[in-house]
């Protein structure tokens, strides 16, 4: 049996998937329902990742590894938007269940390179078929038009300047 994976976010699972009150004002609101949204992929997330016991950002790590071999956690904090402390025990975490593994950079002995092991390509090989059939139970909810316009819309707003 699978244990559930250590904390190294910070969603609630006890939020309501479907809200149970008149939200009142909050309906108008693109926040409330982008939280609302995400709370609904990261449940289905979160029970899809149960066997493997990995949350979403010890994948998200392990997915910028397998395309950035030597990357740094600092690399890593930068690319995810998180602090150093909360990369460094997610690092720790992934490099204690032997997923990832520490090397000294050849260029730079003060930094340290990071690298999926064999257990970690292993893991991420088959976290991705269940990440694929997550991704489908939200995917199936629109048309290929409207889940472009959909990316396209939400990368308006994390990536305008």
């Amino acid at each position: 049996m699978a244990t559930k994976p250590p904390r190294d976010d910070v969603e609630s699972e006890d939020a309501p998937a479907t809200p149970s009150l008149d939200v009142g004002r909050l309906g108008d609101l693109l926040g409330f329902h982008l939280r609302m949204a995400h709370v609904a992929i990261y449940r289905d997330f979160a029970e899809t990742m149960e066997e493997l016991a990995l949350t979403q950002k010890q994948l998200a790590v392990m997915e910028l590894l397998a395309v950035n071999a030597g990357a740094s956690q600092i690399d890593l904090a930068n690319t995810l938007g998180t602090d150093r402390a909360t990369m460094m025990a997610l690092v720790n975490r992934l490099a204690g269940r032997d997923l990832i593994e520490r090397r000294p950079s050849a260029a730079d002995r003060r930094r340290q390179e990071l690298h999926l092991t064999m257990a970690g390509h292993a893991m991420l090989a088959r976290a991705r078929k269940l990440i694929d059939a997550h991704e489908q139970r939200f995917i199936d909810l629109f048309s290929q038009d409207e889940m472009d316009a959909l990316l396209a819309a939400l990368k308006r707003i994390y990536k305008r300047d």
